[in-house]
């Protein structure tokens, strides 16, 4: 069955507290008024862009948040209905959760020359804004499998697992779902996208797979050779480590492609700066250092092999609202259950 890194005693014991929630803090530029940045992204993949952000607003002294996905979701949920302690700008990779937010009037309308020059699945109601250019991919240790050993699809990762089971046994690794609004987002494309989703996660559970909720711990552990293959990673962060011994793979079947939420809580102290910051991350030179980050990928079919018809954007629309549905997301937890017994697991 499918194994868990982090005890479930010990997640009970710490959800919902600020101190667990909010997992790092810093404080760009030292300027006179206040900007609050509550994000997923972490510090040190957008640090350069915060940086020049700073540089050239002078006035603002920025603190940025930041949080994991569900705890911050939570949050900007009971800020949006209490008033109490809203940030002035929330960027997410959990589109689906800042999709809810957007449609429980919880944002802020704005609109700019570089707001409208997205295009659509990158922008909704001119209350949400997609910044970033993301794949999830397919991770591996280039020092414990050859090139023939690597799956470059769903098919061959299943075939892989089926085939090999004493090599992958405890050493694949992939999202939790429950942990992670990302994993569970990309486990609902998954779901519409891909006749092989069930099988997948039945193959998981064939091989002890582990599931966790961060990108950085899962590239350190397959660079490490604890895990051979991670599944559905998030490719900026890969990119991000530049480790020799991690290789990548754009599944030839389908990659889904994210682009990171922004909005502007409907309630924010600040508003005016936090248009001034989306207008920044939208801007030519923004966009360059976030592609530097591997916030952005060109994804050039030359260069990655993937054709366009393999790609698939998650649109910020309303579509993704069925994502958050209760029925939904039971459904689709049964089904992650049923196929890895999680509550004997946990």
């Amino acid at each position: 069955m499918i194994r868990f890194l982090i005890p479930l005693a010990l997640c009970l014991l710490t959800l919902g507290t600020r101190t667990a929630a909010q997992e790092a803090v810093t404080e760009f530029g030292t300027g006179p008024t206040p900007l609050l940045v509550r994000s997923t992204t972490d510090i040190g993949i957008i640090r350069p862009v915060m940086e020049q952000f700073a540089a050239q607003n002078p006035d603002l002294t920025i603190t940025y948040e930041q949080w994991g996905s569900n705890a911050l979701f939570q949050h900007s949920k009971t800020a949006c209905k209490t008033g109490h302690s809203p940030a002035d700008a929330v960027f997410s990779s959990a589109v689906q959760q800042m999709v809810w937010l957007v449609n429980a009037a919880c944002a802020h309308r704005y609109s700019s020359a570089l707001t409208q020059a997205l295009p659509p699945a990158r922008r909704w109601r001119d209350e949400l804004w997609g910044i970033t250019t993301e794949p999830a991919v397919i991770v591996y240790n280039k020092d414990r499998l050859d090139d023939l050993e690597v799956p470059r699809s769903r098919f061959a990762l299943l075939d892989a697992m089926r085939t090999r089971p004493d090599l992958l046994r405890g050493r694949v690794a992939t999202y939790d779902i429950a942990a992670s609004g990302l994993g569970y987002l990309f486990a609902y494309g998954d779901s519409l996208e891909a006749t092989t989703f069930g099988s997948l996660i039945e193959g998981f559970a064939r091989i002890d797979a582990i599931a966790t909720c961060c990108s950085a711990e899962i590239i350190r552990d397959v660079a490490e050779g604890r895990f051979l293959i991670a599944y559905n990673v998030l490719g900026s962060y890969v990119a991000n480590a530049q480790d020799p011994a991690v290789g990548v793979i754009l599944p030839e079947d389908y990659t889904l492609v994210l682009s990171r939420a922004y909005l502007i809580p409907k309630n924010a102290g600040n508003s005016a700066a936090a248009a001034r910051l989306l207008d920044f991350l939208l801007s030519a030179q923004a966009q360059d250092l976030l592609a530097t980050s591997g916030l952005v990928s060109r994804m050039d079919s030359v260069e990655t092999g993937l054709t366009p018809s393999a790609r698939r954007f998650i649109p910020l629309s309303p579509a993704l609202l069925v994502a958050s549905d209760p029925n939904r997301r039971a459904e689709l937890f049964k089904l992650w259950n049923d196929a890895f017994d999680v509550e004997t697991a946990r």
